[in-house]
């Protein structure tokens, strides 16, 4: 068993080396999020499912739009539209971000937030990534009762 774990860690730390962070690349994702793996105020079941596109405009940097939407107590309840920079770490897969965005909830409540993440690039090929990241949503409106913090998952293209 120990074996086995050293092996997958070896392999995970490996497949960073196809890491293609250069000037000029683009990029495409779809994630989930939520699904029981985040904390709010709200109580029950919530997820979320976003897309975001970026563009490498420099060696390690990269600029991103997201759009999103969440899902709660059985009804689509929130859309989200955002900008964020990224900062990739190529020796080890890591990459932090932060931005913000606006959310609209479709109870006419509107809401900026910061959001900082930390992720990892595991490369399933040269440009295809499985993307897990740990979030916090900072609500600038109501601190206390709308700010989040959870887990999402990715699937990316890099071209």
């Amino acid at each position: 068993m120990k074996k086995l774990f050293i092996l997958l860690l070896m392999t995970a730390m490996g497949t960073s080396a196809f890491a293609q962070f250069e000037e000029g690349k683009k990029y495409i994702n779809a994630s989930l999020s939520g699904a029981g793996l985040s904390y709010s105020d709200y109580e029950g079941f919530a997820f979320g499912v976003s897309t975001q596109a970026g563009y490498m405009f420099q060696q390690d940097w990269m600029l991103l739009g997201e759009l999103g939407w969440d899902y709660r107590h059985s009804d689509w309840r929130s859309v989200c539209l955002g900008a964020k920079a990224r900062y990739y770490m190529e020796n080890n897969g890591l990459f932090v971000s932060g931005g913000v965005r606006f959310l609209h909830e479709f109870k006419n409540h509107n809401d900026f937030q910061l959001t900082p993440e930390l992720g990892y690039c595991f490369f399933l090929s040269k440009d295809v990534t499985v993307e897990p990241v740990a979030y916090l949503d900072l609500s600038l409106a109501d601190f206390g009762h709308n700010t989040k913090i959870g887990f999402k998952l990715g699937l990316s293209y890099y071209f």
